[in-house]
Parts: C-alpha cells; structure tokens; sequence
C-alpha cells in the first residue's frame, strides 16, 4: 500500500462538519434554541437506531467483533487511567469529563468518510466494527465516568441501565445470530438516522458554542484534550500496528483503519453526553472544536509519520 494523498479527502469533511456547528451557531443565537432536548434525542433515539443499522448492515462475525472488543476495551482503558492521572488536577466535573473524551474520537462524523475515499469496501467495514467499540465505550465505560462527576455509583450505573444503545446492540447480536431478516422497508426507514446523527450532533457543539462566554476557555484543560487525543491515541495506534505485525500480523486495510482510530479529532459526543449529564459542555464544545480545526494540519502529518514507521506506506 502506498501513502494515501489526505489532503482532498479531509477537505470535504472538515467544511461540511464546520457548516453544520455554524447551523448550531445560528440556530442558539438566532433562534434561542435550546440544544438539552436534541442531546437527549440523540442519545436514546437516534444513536441506537443508527448504531443497531450498523451492525445489521455489517454482519456481524467473531472476527469482526473481536476488533469491536478491542478497541472497547483500549478506549475503557484510556479512560480509567487518564481519570486516576487528572482528577487531581481538575475539579471533579472536569476531569470526569477530560477521562470521557480521552476515550473516544471523533470516529464516525469525521473518520468515516475518508475511510471510505483511503479504504476498499472490506476495509471500510474493519474500519467500521473498530468504530463500534469506541462507540459502545462512549454510553458504557465512558458515560459511567461521566455520571461519576457528580453522581453516585449507583445513579451512575442506573443511568447507564436506562440507556438504549445497549440493548440496541445486543438486539442486533441476537437478530444477527439468529438470521432474522429485517424487511427491506424498515432497513430503507432506518437509512435516514446515520445523516441525522452526524447533523444533529455536530449542529450541538455549535449551539453549545452559540453560549460560550471567554470564562469558559479554560487553556489547562484544552491542553491536557489534545495531549490526549494528538500525543497518545496516535503512539497507541501505532504500537498497536507494530505487535500485530510483530505476532498475528495484519492486513495493509486494517492497519490503516486502526491508524485513522488514532488520529481523529475529539468526538463530538463529548458534548452531547456532557450536556445530557450537565457536566461542563461549554468547555467540552471549545476542545472538540480546535482539535477538529487542527485535523487538517495533523492527521495527513501523523499519518505520513505512522505509515512510514509500520512500513505500510
């Protein structure tokens, strides 16, 4: 595989992501319109829905999900320790939410397309089940952390029960497992919510942003998200690369799809959850923001960097 040519494929997606905070922007300004509802939307409506079309549409096997359970538990993982390393540091609401977004990136709104313009089909769908693990941290692992800023263990963990991804998610398993057949209407209905998703939850950071005041740029912990999301989920992505290589080996696609996993900007979830749970999502929308106006300079730098060391490019 020869090192992909990044600079039009981030073009698009950076700009169409940018319309849609400035249609956020307008919408809070102009409009008054308040973002709570529409988290709350995404959460328990619209996520499961998408995400229970992906693993349909994706056909789950255990190889498949073995990648899904990997990249689950790294992003876990990355979370618990960064929590334990900052919550000194920061007041509880903050470091509960720096230990979420250090376990996620922006994965699906930004990473997917241009892992369907540098991946074939059979890659876009590794690319895919890896999403679906950090997908799956974000309203398990990750939405516990969250809830931990100012909740107890046991409200936490209840909140976590009441989310429906998690049920979304072992539905498609079971359906999946048992060769039921979706009629094609409903799969043709359910077309609709990955556009939604990506629309409505990059338009959040935009409202959210809409109410930001200068108190709310906070340079520590703005510093402390990239640390995270630009110095050590790239050195990760990389090992990771290196001992696959090292023992099971790995194919040139899946290479590059858990290297894209490395390398995106924060997600935008950061504010949707932090807005559900009300945990600082002013600050949370600044640092999703800046980290997604330096993927331009950075991604096809890491990238170069990163297919170079693996001897992929």
């Amino acid at each position: 595989m020869t090192s992909p040519d990044l600079g039009a494929p981030l073009i698009a997606p950076l700009w169409t992501l940018m319309a849609f905070i400035g249609l956020g922007w307008l919408s809070a300004r102009r409009l008054s319109i308040d973002p709570r509802p529409i988290a709350t939307l995404l959460i328990y409506l619209i996520a499961p829905l998408t995400f229970f079309r992906g693993l349909i549409l994706g056909g789950p096997s255990p190889g498949y999900l073995l990648l899904t359970l990997g990249t689950f538990v790294t992003a876990s993982l990355v979370c618990l320790v960064i929590q334990r390393l900052v919550r000194a540091f920061f007041p509880p609401q903050e470091a509960a939410l720096l230990a979420f977004s250090s376990g996620t990136g922006n994965t699906g709104y930004f990473g997917l397309p241009i892992a369907m313009v540098l991946l074939p089909p059979e890659g876009v769908t590794l690319y895919l089940f890896c999403v679906l693990g950090v997908t799956l941290y974000e309203f398990t692992v990750g939405f516990y952390i969250s809830a931990r800023g100012q909740f107890s263990v046991r409200q936490s963990l209840i909140k976590i029960l009441h989310l429906p991804l998690i049920y979304a998610f072992l539905a498609a398993l079971v359906v999946s497992a048992l060769g039921v057949a979706i009629p094609a209407p409903i799969m043709e209905g359910l077309d609709v919510f990955p556009s939604t998703y990506t629309l409505l939850g990059m338009m959040i950071i935009g409202m959210t942003l809409g109410r930001v005041t200068f108190r709310e740029v906070d340079p520590r912990f703005i510093v402390a998200c990239f640390a995270v999301r630009y110095g050590l989920w790239p050195l990760l992505a990389g090992l990771a690369v290196l001992l696959f290589q090292a023992t099971l080996g790995v194919s040139a696609e899946l290479a590059l799809a858990l290297l894209l996993i490395g390398v995106v900007p924060m997600a935008a979830n950061v504010v949707v959850v932090a807005m559900e749970l009300s945990i600082r999502p002013e600050k949370g929308a600044i640092a999703v923001l800046l980290t997604t106006l330096a993927a331009p300079l950075l991604i096809p730098l890491y990238l170069s960097v990163l297919l170079r060391v693996t001897g992929i490019g």
